[in-house]
């Protein structure tokens, strides 16, 4: 019977023990001597947020398809027991065997948010394991990051020996064999990250040299070893069927963020939203085929016990048999009592018709995304939603029984303006009067409500809106009182509400987001400060990173407010993501100039990402 890392007496006074103890239903237990690697999956947020992201479970699963590797997870402590394991010098441990994280052969980071940076630092420090990696010996893990903030890992690369640039499937098999060669040939911690750099997708920091011009751009970035390419070309799966998938996902013991069972129909998108980085790094469009995902229902669900699926993509409603497969799910499973979840639908007919029958409709609510305020805007965003299709979608919805609606926007978007800002609450205000004017008293559910929620708008890289600046604290907050003043002057106001982002949070985000290797000190700074749990609003303590800026000589504003020369080098231009440089320049010169691009299906626009050879690039050819 395994020991477990904490004691009775630990496990009782802090909240929500079952995040430390595994022994899930359906975790992965082996027997740690007979096996030749180690691989302690982190995610560097609390257990609830990690076990509900699908990629650490597909990869958790994958892992351990193997006989000769042992996956086990390991998440963020929270306040309580961090303080305790400092106290008391009890080392991070791993979920499944309990072992000191430091024991372990790898340790990768799926880094999905840059406000979670400080908490990787936090279970290197709780792991004892150095921050740096120069500082780190024969003995330490090789610590390895991936997910989508590792298209612009700068700001974090004196921390980790190695990034996996791109969808894991596909050249995790290859490290492993590499790692264990190396170790029978008795080779050293560099030899191994020499060899691994030299596979595809895999980027190591240390072979690298960067250099600034005088202004404080970078001049350039070169290998400074033998053997390491130029450039680091991203990973992606192409057939989809031939992807590990989950069978039997993870129960936990207590309620966590998703609590169900997940089914990826598809990767990538085909809309071409400019401020999408997701939309932009895993194009091209690839898609499931209705089997394998209706095998894979079947499976989970009987594996889990769950009540609920949902179907995973950027774009559900571009899903080619997305009718075929929801009719399916409620013909197999309503009656079994499985709710069925769906996520990133156009609001059109077929979408309320299946979510009627899905969902109780005096309950929820739907959520529209338009993200700016008006037409024009949209058109410099390529949203590719029209006024009339929302308001039509938003009447249908109303017809069929709804009275609740959620709306998502963003604010300081490029060429933003007060108009834009006020047509915000005009559009909510209209979808209101749509209510009042079209239902009937007698059929309507109550009165109607309305949400508006807008985010504040930060520029990712590998998107056309890298190039654009972005808007002060102070600038955020005054567009959103614009908006909440706008509101309070419609006639349905008491029908209408309006949230909005924490400003400051924003600005730390852009900052880390488009960041170089410089911006490490601040994050690294910001950690000793005592800045943990950034993501969480009640953690954030702005002044920490704030002080941390200044400590380190590192101007805030160059980050964030600067507006980049169309053709600066940026920080993460070694990566190669299929989309061209040349293609991201184009649209953003369509975006200034209000143009809108076709999405995929409609016409290819020639962005790279057909260099693949797979995907919705070569639909419909014979």
């Amino acid at each position: 019977m395994r020991k477990l890392a904490l004691s009775d007496e630990i496990l009782l006074s802090i909240q929500q023990p079952a995040r430390y103890i595994g022994n899930e239903m359906n975790a992965v237990v082996k027997n740690p001597s007979q096996v030749d690697i180690r691989f302690a999956f982190a995610f560097p947020d609390v257990y609830e947020i990690g076990m509900s992201h699908l990629g650490m479970q597909i990869l958790y699963s994958m892992f351990n398809k193997r006989d000769d590797v042992y996956c086990e997870r390991v998440f963020s402590p929270w306040t309580d027991l961090d303080q305790i394991m400092r106290q008391q010098k009890i080392p991070l441990f791993a979920l499944e065997s309990q072992d000191p994280v430091k024991q372990f052969d790898f340790l990768g980071f799926t880094i999905q948010y840059e406000m979670c940076y400080t908490n990787i630092l936090q279970m290197l420090d709780l792991s004892g394991i150095p921050l740096h990696a120069e500082d780190r010996g024969e003995e330490d893990p090789i610590v390895i990051g991936g997910g989508p903030c590792a298209y612009n890992p700068e700001p974090l690369a004196p921390f980790f020996d190695l990034f996996y640039i791109g969808e894991g499937e596909t050249q995790y098999d290859p490290l492993f064999d590499l790692y264990q060669e190396n170790k029978r040939k008795g080779g050293t911690r560099r030899d191994f990250l020499l060899a691994a750099a030299q596979l595809p997708g895999m980027y190591v920091p240390a072979f690298y040299t960067v250099t600034y011009q005088e202004d404080g751009t970078i001049a350039s970035m070169q290998p400074n070893a033998p053997g390491i390419p130029e450039r680091v070309r991203k990973e992606l799966v192409l057939n989809m069927d031939d992807a590990p998938y989950i069978e039997k996902p993870i129960v936990p013991f207590l309620k966590v963020t998703q609590d169900r069972v997940v089914l990826e129909i598809q990767r990538g998108c085909i809309r071409g939203c400019r401020f999408c980085q997701a939309g932009n790094v895993y194009r091209p469009l690839r898609e499931h085929s209705l089997e394998y995902l209706k095998d894979y229902a079947y499976k989970m669900l009987k594996n889990t016990g769950h009540e609920e699926i949902s179907l995973s993509s950027l774009s559900s409603s571009d899903y080619t048999y997305l009718k075929e497969l929801v009719l399916f799910l409620i013909d197999e499973f309503q009656d079994k009592g499985v709710n069925i979840s769906l996520p990133s639908l156009r609001i059109d007919a077929f979408s309320l018709d299946v979510m009627s029958k899905v969902q109780d409709v005096k309950k929820s609510s739907l959520t529209f995304a338009p993200e700016a305020g008006s037409q024009r805007l949209r058109d410099v965003i390529n949203k590719g939603l029209t006024e009339e299709v929302i308001l039509q979608g938003a009447l249908e919805a109303f017809q069929g029984g709804w009275n609740r609606v959620k709306l998502y926007f963003m604010l300081g978007l490029p060429t933003e303006t007060r108009e834009d800002m006020e047509g915000i609450a005009l559009l909510s205000e209209k979808i209101a009067e749509l209510y009042y004017d079209e239902i009937p008293k007698e059929t309507r559910n109550g009165k109607v409500q309305v949400v508006a929620s807008s985010s504040f708008f930060v520029p990712k890289p590998f998107t056309p809106f890298q190039w654009a600046s972005m808007c002060t604290k102070e600038e955020f907050l005054e567009r959103a009182y614009i908006v909440k003043h706008k509101f309070r002057e419609m006639k349905n106001w008491k029908s209408l509400k309006y949230n909005y982002h924490e400003a400051d949070l924003t600005v730390l985000e852009g900052v880390l987001a488009r960041g170089d290797r410089k911006v490490a000190d601040v994050v690294e700074a910001a950690y000793r400060g005592g800045a943990l749990f950034d993501s969480w609003s009640e953690y954030f303590h702005n002044e920490i990173w704030m002080k941390a800026f200044e400590d380190c000589g590192i101007d805030l504003s160059f980050y964030t407010t600067r507006e980049r020369g169309l053709d600066e080098i940026f920080p993460w231009d070694f990566i190669d993501t299929g989309v061209t440089r040349e293609f991201l320049k184009r649209e953003w010169l369509n975006a200034i100039g209000e143009t809108v691009t076709p999405n995929c299906r409609q016409r290819c626009s020639g962005c790279g990402a057909r260099s693949f050879g797979g995907g919705v690039c070569f639909e419909n050819q014979n």
